[in-house]
């Protein structure tokens, strides 16, 4: 065998934490994504399709983007 379990054999606390872990992932890069696309060129450091691409690498792209990826937008006043 080869050491991989089978979804039915994993523990419910097993389960739970990969469907968090996955939820997390998929928010992560969801709420990224959304930035990315209605965030102007101009605000982005780097090509925006190399973000949208990177984005995709697990928790690494998304909180990369985030942190490193985005300018400050300009401040409009009311």
């Amino acid at each position: 065998m080869d050491g991989k379990k089978r979804w039915s054999q994993l523990s419910p606390g097993q389960r739970g934490a990969i469907i968090g872990t996955a939820a997390v992932q998929f928010t992560l890069a969801g709420f990224a994504w959304w930035d990315l696309s209605r965030r102007p060129a101009a605000a982005v450091r780097g090509p925006k399709l190399a973000w949208a691409i990177a984005i995709a690498v697990n928790f690494i792209g998304p909180l990369a983007y985030l942190r490193f990826g985005r300018k400050p937008l300009p401040e409009i006043d009311a």
